[in-house]
């Protein structure tokens, strides 16, 4: 039987949370050319690359972030059992990995989250943010235990998924205030020449959008793309044009940014699916926000 070395399995760890060997080196107390040449001897044992070198850090490749994951949890474990042996614990809270889909709405999934922590609070989360593709490669190795998305998995990916749909939404459009205003009227007739910040076209709102507004003989002019839902926000907040977000988070976006919803697209709708590997759901956790979804964030 193959046994891994976990003293290797730390090195690598801690230059992974560093980003250079050099911080670890410091934490850890070691030479470089010790730190370097354990991890060398781990990538050798796994038979794969962990790092590349951008610059001055170092990045993690693809099974790179996996050992990293699993690393995560075997020191965790350990601390755990620790503490625990100290009398400072009384058993390790449920783990719960979840992958979020980095075209889904940043406070719609801190809503779930927050769900899951208000039905199960001993749970330990940890969360990773990805395109799909990647996120289903994790959850077929069980680094994972749920990928919250905006698209249920593809039938081409070579992963055993089941996906529940936990709800969904209406698309509203948002703004600063006097610009609300002025779109409000005549809409959606306001939207034809209105300068409108938009989700790239990886985002399923992106793809609705792109559909529903030529059926409704509506150009808009695209003032920006964005991948990141938070920048797109922030830009809206500084007054560069109207931007689409979820209508259930009407409330949160106003607040949180400032706007006013200048005019809902209630026939566009958006669909929230929670992946995993079971059949069954079997993870408390899990469980645990999928109903809290459908029955409170996403009814």
């Amino acid at each position: 039987m193959e046994w891994l070395n976990f003293h290797h399995l730390f090195y690598f760890w801690s230059v992974a949370k560093h980003g250079t060997v050099a911080k670890a080196c410091e934490e850890l107390h070691l030479a470089q050319p010790t730190i370097s040449a354990q991890i060398r001897v781990l990538e050798n044992q796994l038979g794969e690359k962990l790092f590349i070198r951008t610059g001055r850090h170092l990045m993690l490749t693809e099974m790179g972030r996996i050992a990293f994951r699993y690393a995560e949890d075997i020191f965790s474990i350990g601390n755990d059992l620790l503490s625990t042996m100290k009398g400072r614990g009384s058993g390790r809270p449920v783990r719960l990995a979840v992958g979020i889909v980095d075209a889904v709405p940043k406070l719609l999934a801190a809503r779930l989250l927050e769900s899951a922590f208000r039905h199960s609070p001993s749970t330990r989360l940890i969360c990773w943010e990805d395109k799909l593709d990647p996120l289903l490669a994790d959850l077929a190795i069980h680094g994972l235990d749920l990928v919250i998305a905006d698209t249920p998995a593809p039938p081409t990916i070579k992963v055993q998924a089941y996906n529940r749909l936990m709800g969904e939404s209406g698309v509203s459009l948002f703004a600063v205030p006097k610009m609300a205003m002025r779109y409000r009227r005549n809409f959606p007739r306001s939207l034809d020449g209105a300068p409108l910040l938009l989700p790239t076209s990886n985002a399923m709102v992106r793809r609705l959008l792109d559909d529903w507004l030529p059926r409704h003989d509506l150009a808009p002019t695209i003032i920006g793309e964005f991948e990141d839902s938070a920048t797109l926000k922030a830009f809206g907040q500084e007054g560069h044009g109207l931007f689409p977000g979820s209508t259930v988070m009407e409330k949160e976006i106003c607040r949180q940014y400032r706007v006013q919803v200048a005019g809902r697209l209630d026939s566009v709708k958006q669909k929230f699916y929670a992946i995993t590997v079971e059949r069954r759901l079997k993870h408390p956790s899990v469980i645990a926000l999928f109903d809290a979804a459908r029955r409170d964030v996403l009814a």
